[in-house]
């Protein structure tokens, strides 16, 4: 039997290459994941221990006033403490963005854990140092003055360094000395303290989580690994989805060979050849082909993987990627994944063979039939499948949870598939039938070719149904998230563009210079006036909603009452309520907060006109369709300058938003158009199986008068027939699924979620499966069609 198994591979070795194919990019897929999440985990966990290096104690859970509390019990105790921590600030100068996250460094050298690259530390407040990888995307450069903060408690300064921040998790754009990063306790986000001169237990009366700093590292390694894990556990996801369509292009591929080797097999029988000896070899034959094409896969994707890290080193700087390691257990572990795979799919055809008799003749099997015990069992379990899980789905949106979702979701595509040899010969019968009227006899023979072998025919369009129905659910989801995304946006950020005045007000000409500016829409006048707000606040804008905002804003804005100031929670007072002082005037005015404008208070214009006469404060500027946010905001930055404004740039903030939607959405595409193209060359490989298997039909039709371009065309139009039966029905399924889980998991997060089709996107899904159902037809029609009809006839 070996001499058989190897003339068996040498002589079907061209058959297998879909089979490969698809365990090879399974495989790799787990290796490159792998890959990616090594780099990322070395990235994220390397330099933990390097801030807390010379600590004796760590403290966490803290505020930002407590942390000051803390280092000032540090100061008198002759002890030292870092805190690790930020809070975002508009920064101007240079080509800072508008707001960036700040950092502090450590008053005591030792606990310093910034290495410098450029310049030197601070000496004192006015001097800052930055982030030199931060530094080559803002622009900024050792010399260059900046203004931090905004309003009483913004603060100049020059950068005199550029440093390596080497822990990720804890480092930021820009720091500065700790006397200056007090101004924004109340925006400071801690994440912890290193404390040095005391241990634990000496703090144990402080506010806050006393850790040891061993432990505190080894739990902060472990918490940072666990997040990287989940992008790993994501990636795998998709493996096993291109892992499993690789499952049904296999099975379905040693269908048909076995199913044309019927008689090999049978001969082998009649010369002495055990049942056990022939299950011994085609199993032998499935277990090389799959651990060829999982060493393979190995290979490709190790390359893969280190491709993938070094693009995105080189595209993004700032990406905490470290060193890349390949997993000796991951290894393993995709090479069985791909013999088991293989196996897997080998197992059923296998059987089969040992059920050949002698006499048996060289075709295919009969496919199960709905009278038959089988077929009655298979159509009610599909049928019980589908109806349990519609079930849960309705149950799903009604409790508005993920887990009956999700069961429902898997039992009802179970149990789709397994009405396959049913529903898709009847959808192929359909379509068919309106392509004949039009199509004629190509059409209709290429209906008749498609619905022969009703099971080959639904295990064949399985593999793409799974693709496509998880692609369209995807699209549709994130076009249905990014709608309610893009609301909440627009209500975070209602105004592409603000130039607001630092000192005195700005001047009547200015709204008609930004008007002239190229890709501004429109632009209107904010009044206001400057204040002295009580309760710790200080000076401050005052500003009122003009009545014509509503032509430079994406959402309705909110208008406070007379009686009224909204404030930012960046400038919250310790009252609720304040005086607002302007010129001698006193107003006391109840405070609402997290309703203001950027870093100015906003009143109703009664309040306004009892406080002083308005001044023009700021412009809000709306960019026109398809404006680059960067390029309006260089001009109008010109504008700013001269006027001594601040520019504030909310179209960049969406834009970026949108960025990484976009990034996301074509990730994830993406990673299932690898199950789609498995898919496709699956639906390629059937196609070009069938045409061996069908030439004496093929001759037969020819010597009929059939010429070779007939052929051609019924062999493409079986091949699009298949595709888009098959796309049609998943972009079905997929739409419903996504509708499921908007109302699900959407909508109890936002009211407002209303379901959004992608159309042009779906539509283009199903043109694309036309289109490459059409080319996997190419090479074994001509073949086909180069075959003479007198050659095919006489061929076994």
């Amino acid at each position: 039997m070996r001499t058989v198994l190897l003339a068996s591979l040498r002589t079907h070795t061209r058959r297998y290459v879909a089979a490969v194919l698809a365990v090879t990019i399974g495989v790799g897929f787990v290796v490159a994941t792998n890959a990616i999440a090594s780099a990322a985990r070395d990235g994220m966990v390397a330099g933990v221990a390097l801030p807390y290096d010379d600590a004796d104690a760590v403290v966490t859970d803290l505020s930002g006033a407590e942390a000051v509390t803390l280092v000032d019990r540090a100061a008198r105790a002759g002890d030292s403490a870092a805190v690790l921590g930020w809070t975002m600030q508009p920064v101007r100068g240079s080509r800072v963005s508008d707001r960036v996250d700040v950092g502090a460094i450590a008053d005591d050298p030792v606990l310093r854990w910034q290495v410098v690259e450029e310049g030197r530390f601070p000496r004192g407040p006015g001097e800052a140092v930055a982030d030199v990888n931060a530094a080559k995307s803002e622009g900024v450069g050792v010399g260059d003055p900046l203004t931090v903060g905004a309003g009483s408690r913004a603060v100049e300064v020059t950068v005199v360094g550029l440093v390596d921040s080497p822990s990720a998790s804890v480092g930021a754009t820009l720091y500065l000395p700790w006397s200056e990063v007090t101004a924004w306790s109340q925006t400071l986000y801690v994440d912890s303290v290193a404390y040095r001169g005391a241990g634990p237990e000496e703090l144990s009366g402080v506010p806050g989580t006393v850790r040891d700093v061993d432990e505190f590292v080894e739990d902060r390694s472990t918490e940072l690994s666990q997040g990287v894990n989940v992008l790993a556990y994501v990636l795998l996801l998709f493996a096993a989805i291109a892992l499993t369509v690789a499952v049904l292009v296999i099975a379905n591929t040693f269908s048909i060979l076995f199913a044309q080797r019927t008689r090999d097999f049978a001969l082998l029988r009649c010369v002495g050849a055990t049942r056990r000896q022939v299950l011994r070899s085609v199993r032998v034959e499935a277990l090389l082909l799959g651990a060829v094409s999982s060493v393979v896969g190995v290979v490709a994707g190790a390359g893969l993987g280190l491709g993938l890290v070094a693009l995105v080193r080189e595209l993004s700087p700032r990406a905490p990627l470290g060193a890349v390691s390949f997993s000796p257990a991951w290894l393993a572990a995709a090479l069985v994944t791909g013999l088991v795979v293989t196996l897997l799919a080998a197992w059923l055809p296998t059987r089969k063979v040992v059920r050949v008799s002698p006499l048996a003749a060289l075709r295919p099997d009969q496919d199960v039939d709905v009278h038959t015990a089988a077929g009655r069992l298979r159509i009610g379990l599909g049928l019980a499948l589908v109806v349990g899980g519609v079930g849960l789905l309705a149950a799903s949106v009604a409790v508005t949870s993920v887990a009956p979702m999700l069961a429902g979701g898997i039992a009802s595509f179970s149990g789709l598939l397994l009405l396959g040899p049913v529903l898709v010969p009847a959808l192929i019968r359909l379509g068919g039938g309106a392509l004949g009227r039009v199509g004629g006899t190509t059409a209709r023979l290429a209906t008749g070719n498609a619905v022969r072998n009703p099971r080959r025919t639904a295990a064949t369009t399985a593999s793409l149904l799974v693709g496509v129905t998880l692609t369209t659910a995807v699209l549709t989801g994130l076009a249905t998230a990014r709608g309610s995304i893009d609301g909440e946006m627009a209500t975070q950020h209602p105004v592409d563009l603000t130039l607001t005045a630092t000192g005195d007000p700005l001047p009547t000409t200015l709204v008609g210079d930004v008007r002239a500016t190229p890709d501004v829409a429109a632009a209107v006048a904010v009044e206001g006036v400057r204040a002295e707000v009580s309760h710790g606040v200080g000076d401050l804008r005052v500003l009122t909603v003009p009545d014509d905002a509503g032509t430079v804003t994406h959402a309705a804005l909110p208008r406070p009452r007379p009686g009224e100031i909204w404030l930012p929670y960046d400038v919250a007072p310790d009252a609720r309520r304040v005086a607002v002082t302007v010129g001698g005037r006193d107003v006391t005015l109840r405070v609402r907060l997290g309703e203001g404008w950027d870093l100015a208070g906003l009143v109703a214009p009664a309040t306004l006109a009892r406080l002083g006469d308005p001044a023009p404060q700021a412009v809000w500027v709306r960019a026109g369709g398809g404006a680059d946010a960067e390029d309006v905001a260089g001009d109008l930055e010109a504008l700013a300058v001269n006027v001594d404004a601040e520019l504030g740039n909310g179209l960049a903030q969406r834009a970026y938003v949108t960025l990484q939607l976009d990034v996301l959405t074509g990730a994830v595409v993406g990673l299932l158009g690898i199950a789609v193209v498995i898919a496709l060359v699956g639906i390629g490989n059937t196609l070009g199986l069938s045409v061996l298997e069908r030439g004496r039909e093929h001759s037969l039709l020819r010597a009929l008068g059939l010429t070779r371009r007939q052929l051609r065309a019924t062999l493409a139009t079986e091949a699009v027939l298949l595709s888009v039966v098959a796309t049609v029905l998943g972009t079905a399924v997929g739409v419903a699924y996504a509708w499921v889980g908007n109302e699900a998991m959407v909508r109890p997060l936002v009211d407002d979620s209303p379901m959004v089709l992608p159309v042009r996107q779906l539509a283009l899904v199903v043109v694309v499966a036309g289109l490459a159902g059409l080319a996997s037809c190419l090479l074994p029609a001509r073949r086909a069609a180069r075959v003479a009809p007198a050659a095919g006839l006489a061929t076994d």
